[in-house]
This record gives structure tokens, sequence and C-alpha cells, in this order.
């Protein structure tokens, strides 16, 4: 079977480049980084299969196995009991197996990686020899070749990320900052202190009083290891915006 770099071969040789290395550098990193994923994807392709296979079928054998043991004994074979205890407990033990390292490798998501930058990979190849698509308004390879090789390592650049970053957990909890929120809290209240108030404007202040006021709770609550003078100053803060917002709703009713 002849491979996409076979195919392709032929096709560089004959790109019209100034230096003749510009088509080794396709060759060598553009075509390698296919083959090279092509063959990892058949690799996990094949574990995938196996494992999935075993686990759904598995899946379907189980419960017909546990629902012959409902049946008369009498018209059961002889040591039909034993046959199905065993039986169920190997397959449940292939399934439980099986899903395990589908998760432990992530052969699923390893799966479906590598397909999707091999495809995106021939996809910016075909563009580029097309000179179509992203490259419609090069008028030669030539002129395009710097922004198909960029667009070649961006995309090898995100598939390297992506690889290194599974299993470890990319979220890490946001540190919370008590002088950069009363700042916010102060910049967002002094345009409305400074304007007549309507009474949607009274509504609306109301409400964003009481919500900071939850949140700030809230977050004093999830953040007990900052410290103790930091919490003070925020919520003597808060307090003294509350306190003017407030006494300006009472001085705009009156």
């Amino acid at each position: 079977m002849t491979t996409f770099a076979e195919k392709v071969g032929e096709i560089v040789d004959d790109l019209e480049l100034e230096k003749k290395y510009d088509k080794s550098i396709i060759k060598h990193r553009f075509l390698d980084e296919i083959s090279y994923y092509e063959e990892k994807r058949d690799h996990t392709k094949k574990y995938y299969n196996i494992f999935r296979f075993i686990v759904t079928t598995g899946s379907i054998l189980l419960p017909a196995i546990l629902s012959m043991g409902q049946m008369d004994p009498t018209k059961l074979p002889k040591n039909f009991d034993m046959i199905t205890y065993w039986a169920s407990w190997t397959i449940s033990l292939s399934v439980t197996a099986s899903n395990g390292f589908l998760q432990l490798f992530s052969l699923d998501k390893n799966y479906f990686s590598y397909s999707m930058v091999v495809e995106q990979l021939k996809t910016e190849g075909w563009q580029f020899f097309g000179l179509s698509g992203k490259y419609e308004d090069y008028p030669s390879h030539q002129e395009a070749y710097r922004n198909f090789s960029k667009s070649v390592e961006s995309i090898k650049r995100k598939q390297v990320e992506q690889e290194f970053s599974n299993g470890k957990g990319d979220s890490k909890k946001k540190k919370f900052d008590f002088q950069g929120e009363m700042k916010k809290f102060q910049n967002e209240n002094q345009n409305n202190l400074t304007q007549p108030l309507t009474d949607k404007v009274q509504k609306q202040i109301k409400n964003e009083i009481s919500e900071q006021k939850q949140e700030i709770s809230k977050q004093i609550n999830n953040n007990v290891s900052e410290k103790p003078s930091d919490i003070e100053n925020f919520i003597q803060g808060i307090k003294e915006n509350n306190d003017e917002s407030e006494k300006l709703l009472s001085d705009d009713k009156k």
C-alpha cells in the first residue's frame, strides 16, 4: 500500500522553490511527521479496538449469562451453576481490566488526537501544493513557503503540548486578590455615585451591594489563609462603599 509520503514525494520534487534545502525540509519535517503520526495512530487504533471490543462484547454477554441462571435448575445441565459463575467472573474481570487500560493509557483520546493531527497536516499540505484555501492569495509556492512552514510547526507544537498535558491538572485554584477586588468594586460604583439616581439605578445598586456582600462572604470563607489585615482592610473598604451608596440613595429619595 502506497503511503501518503510516497504519493506526495513527486509533487514536492516538482515545486518551484529557490533553495534546494527547502524541498528537503518539506520532506524531512512535513512528510516525516505525517508518517510518524500515521504509525502512532494505527498502533493506538489496534489496541483501542481490541479493548473496546472486549468491553462491548462482555457487556452484552454478562447479563445474558446471569439471566440464564434464573431458569429452573432441573432443566439446566449438570454443574451449570459453576460454569456460569466462572464465566461471569472471567467476563467481568476482562471488561473491567479492558476499560481500565483504556482510561490508564488514554487510548481513546490519543487515537482521536493522532487522527486529527494527521488530517490537519494533510489538509495543510494539499492547500499549500494547490495554492488554495489560506494560500490562494500567494502567487507562487516560494511566497507561501514561510507561512506553510509556520503552520506545520504550529500544528506540531499544539500536538506535543497536548500529549504532555494529558493526565495533569491544568486548572489551578485562582488566588483571591482582596485589594484588586476592592478597587474593582470602587471603580464599578464610582460612576453611579456621581450621577443623579433614578429608581432603576437605585434598584440596581441595591442588588449589586447585596451580591457583593454575598460574594465577599463566600470568598473570605474559601481564602482563610489570607492575612487577617488584608481581609479587614478589604471589608472596611466594602463597608465604606456600601455606606456611601446607601447614603446617596437616601439623599436622592429626599
